[in-house]
């Protein structure tokens, strides 16, 4: 089950992954981070799918709707041709989202008489039990769960365990958690599926793109959209847990839960895409994290509500992706340290006090929230951490982590000198006294580059951000050096490492795809925007038809690894598209 065989859909409210051979091989009911309904994905025997392909079970091809979230599976064998519509509605209605916890499944032959098979066959979440069934008249329940599961269809119940039958005509399937199906199906179906369509392709016409790599935005920023949990604003790093990072790794981590040092790069991609909504959501979100932390002792990552009680427990009877275990529910790193987190909290709200947009929101206590944050970000610069890529070894000075302390300090002193003069002064002197530092300890005299920890000379993916930042400018030689000694030392086959030092799993052995990413915004803000482009046009080397990017690669076999898709990547790709793409004044347009 190779991640390039899995397609996405959802509705910002539930999500599935829809591998080619028409199997929905994991969802999460009634929200991303639930225990799994289908769970084939880490346990291919008993963890549950929802099947609906040939008779001689080969895969499809697959492709989305042009500029939708909308997948369409097809099939084709000597007895016929059909395909499978698969989506999770949404769209507007009475003036806000409709974004019900529903799965559609639309099956369509195209020619001959095709055989299918349907198999629907859910689990109790991480126990792996079977539901008990209870048939009506169209529709099957599932019984055990905290609501209602239903399968409602006007398919013949007899032929859902799986026997081939012939598709002699268009069949709907409607998965629901919750209210059940009370309508007729046929026209049910029809009509969420043209009001859907509309609204992704709605969407996408309000999206900035860049003049090239348009495919390649518009897939990122629908894949990111998903991402979203509209009911608080939380957007989650990925949508499944536990896909190894590599073979034999043992890096197996639940990313179904915000993380606050994607605030500022996530916020920046929708910004670029110029997408409002998401930007007033998730500030909204990470404002009520903030308002629940009186101490401002923040923790790196929330659940989608806000909490961050996330203990990190294995589920041991789970084998895992491709049998590689451990599959772990929670994450521990909600108890790590990771101070960059106060910088790209402060990145992330000070769009309240500079896009009039926001007016609204930019509230004396808003702005003092700012301020706090960014002397607490002054107070624990160039102290130990876990930093950006949560090290399970001992910890030390993360250069990354005082850099973010560093934007943090200094964007608050520039609203400062807008909103509160008084406090300038104190807070230009922290900024300079947190770069004096960086530039002391956090560069390697002999390479002239930033490196990973004060006084060390491991180098981190993670500083190339130093340039982007404004932290280095683009004539500054550390910026020319970081970014050289960074490729020379952290190139896997033209893609980046994160680092190669040990995390305490051992030394990572594929690519982090965001840091390639950012490896191409690098190179394009110092004027090099022709190794930014060969660098950028390389990435299409990963296995990825659908245009869906997963956490880590294997640049000697392009096959993705790690959580997928993952947030992360997609909003790399965003930032790094704008970056080295020509403006379209640039083209005549």
């Amino acid at each position: 089950m190779d991640l390039h065989r899995l397609g996405l859909i959802g509705n910002c409210q539930i999500a599935a992954l829809v591998r080619d051979d028409g199997a929905i091989v994991w969802s999460c009911l009634p929200r991303f981070d639930a225990p799994p309904v289908f769970g084939a994905l880490l346990d291919a025997v008993s963890g549950g799918h929802f099947t609906i392909g040939p008779a001689d079970a080969s895969p499809g091809t697959q492709r989305y709707l042009t500029n939708t979230n909308v997948l369409e599976t097809r099939f084709e064998s000597a007895d016929g041709a059909f395909r499978v519509l698969d989506f999770a509605p949404r769209f507007e209605e009475h003036g806000r989202a409709f974004r019900p916890t529903k799965l559609m499944r639309i099956v369509e032959p195209l020619s001959g008489t095709p055989r299918v098979r349907v198999n629907c066959e859910p689990v109790l979440g991480w126990s792996r039990v079977r539901p008990h069934r209870t048939l009506g008249s169209h529709h099957v329940a599932f019984e055990g769960y905290d609501d209602r599961l239903r399968l409602t269809t006007d398919a013949p119940l007899a032929y859902l365990d799986g026997r081939p039958f012939a598709l002699t005509a268009r069949r709907h399937f409607v998965l629901a958690w919750g209210a059940p199906v009370e309508e007729p199906l046929e026209a049910l179906c029809a009509r969420f599926l043209d009001e859907t369509t509309r609204y992704w392709r709605r969407w996408v016409k309000l999206c900035a793109i860049p003049a090239e790599w348009q495919e390649e935005t518009i897939r990122s920023a629908l894949a990111l959209k998903l991402h979203c949990y509209e009911d608080t604003g939380a957007i989650v790093a990925a949508l499944t847990t536990s896909v190894p990072e590599s073979p034999g790794s043992g890096r197996t981590w639940d990313y179904r839960y915000c993380w606050l040092r994607d605030a500022y790069y996530t916020l920046g991609a929708f910004r670029r895409l110029g997408h409002f909504e998401e930007r007033e959501q998730f500030i909204g979100y990470l404002l009520n994290v903030a308002s629940s932390a009186p101490t401002l002792d923040l923790a790196p990552l929330y659940r989608l509500d806000g909490r961050s009680d996330l203990d990190e427990r294995i589920e041991a009877a789970w084998p895992g992706f491709h049998g590689e275990g451990p599959v772990r529910v929670g994450n521990g790193a909600a108890r790590h340290q990771q101070h960059d987190v106060y910088g790209e909290m402060v990145l992330a709200l000070c769009p309240l006090f500079l896009d009039a947009r926001f007016r609204d929101q930019a509230t004396p206590g808003a702005l003092e929230l700012v301020t706090a944050l960014a002397r607490k970000a002054a107070d624990v610069a160039g102290r130990p951490d876990a930093g950006i890529w949560e090290l399970r070894t001992e910890w030390r000075p993360q250069t990354f982590s005082a850099l973010m302390c560093w934007a943090a300090v200094d964007r608050a002193a520039r609203l400062a000198r807008r909103d509160r003069p008084a406090i300038v002064a104190e807070l230009e002197a922290a900024a300079a006294r947190i770069r004096g530092e960086i530039m002391t300890r956090g560069i390697d005299p002999a390479r002239g580059c930033l490196v990973a920890d004060f006084g060390g000379r491991d180098l981190d993916a993670a500083l190339l951000q130093a340039i982007p930042l404004g932290f280095l400018e683009p004539g500054d030689p550390v910026a020319r050096a970081t970014i050289d000694t960074v490729r020379a030392e952290l190139d896997l086959h033209g893609f980046l490492r994160r680092y190669r030092a040990d995390d305490g799993f051992g030394t990572p052995s594929v690519a982090f795809t965001l840091c390639t990413f950012w490896l191409v915004e690098a190179l394009a803000r110092i004027g090099d925007r022709t190794a930014a482009r060969r660098v950028l046009d390389g990435l299409r080397r990963v296995r990825a038809p659908l245009g869906l990017l997963s956490e880590d690669i294997d640049p000697a076999t392009g096959l993705m690894w790690g959580n997928f898709p993952q947030a992360y990547s997609h909003v790399g790709q965003i930032h790094a598209a704008f970056a080295a793409s020509p403006g379209w004044h640039e083209i005549g347009l």
